[in-house]
């Protein structure tokens, strides 16, 4: 039997270790303290530096935050943008119907931003009732070099997929943070403090730790159609 059908073979029994990384994968919410080691951290940045990118122009730059200071600081931000957001479009408060307008409007203009999940995330940042980095220890910040040819925040996207495959696949936890761009669009403080300058701009950060029990399995989620065109047929498959 040729190797490929043996390999072929052996799949129709198994996840590959990949696969298997992918699928177990989860958003991580709660952090042990003890810091992750140096070495780790990167090689999760490698794993980054060697995703793909429209014409090998890796757009990103990434910066490592490990001062709870400056990782408290950029929450403590956050969170008092979103109270001036929740007090200017928040119209769900008992009294505040009037607000409805204006919410209405900023979603014209940023229906990405304010759809229903960020907008009802808003308010419970500005109440200290959902967390921005979880505790995590490690916080890696990617920005985008907005003279990046094609799509500078696909590849950005790429990179930091492949870093958290590889924090997970090292065990441990991490979460995808964009809310913090309200940090850097609204205030000029954290980008002086890590000296961001043109051409680059925020896109998300990524929280970084061990974290507290095993959320490692497998869960199921809804699947999509997908058009499948082949022999001259098109089908579609779950």
């Amino acid at each position: 039997m040729a190797n490929h059908e043996q390999a072929v073979e052996r799949l129709k029994t198994g996840w590959t270790p990949t696969e298997e990384v992918i699928l177990k994968r989860r958003s991580v919410r709660m952090y042990k303290k003890e810091q992750v080691p140096e070495f780790m951290v990167k090689r999760i940045l490698e794993a980054g530096r060697f995703a793909p990118s429209a014409g090998n122009g890796q757009p990103w730059k990434f910066v490592v935050l490990r001062e709870p200071e400056i990782i408290q600081g950029v929450t403590e931000t956050t969170i008092q943008i979103c109270k001036i957001f929740k007090s200017l479009i928040d119209y769900r408060i008992p009294g505040k119907r009037w607000r409805l307008p204006i919410a209405k409007l900023n979603i014209l203009f940023k229906p990405a931003d304010l759809h229903p999940m960020p907008f009802g995330a808003v308010t419970l940042i500005a109440d200290r009732k959902l967390g921005l980095y979880h505790g995590a220890p490690t916080v890696i910040m990617i920005f985008k070099d907005v003279r990046g040819i094609s799509n500078p925040d696909l590849d950005c996207g790429i990179a930091g997929q492949n870093m958290v495959l590889t924090a997970h696949s090292m065990g441990l936890g991490t979460c995808w943070v964009s809310f913090a761009k309200l940090a850097f669009q609204y205030t000029g403080k954290w980008k002086k403090r890590l000296g961001i300058q043109y051409p680059y701009k925020f896109t998300t950060s990524l929280a970084i730790g061990w974290p507290v029990g095993e959320p490692d399995a497998m869960i199921s989620r809804p699947t999509h159609e997908v058009d499948w065109y082949e022999n001259g047929i098109k089908t579609v498959v779950h």
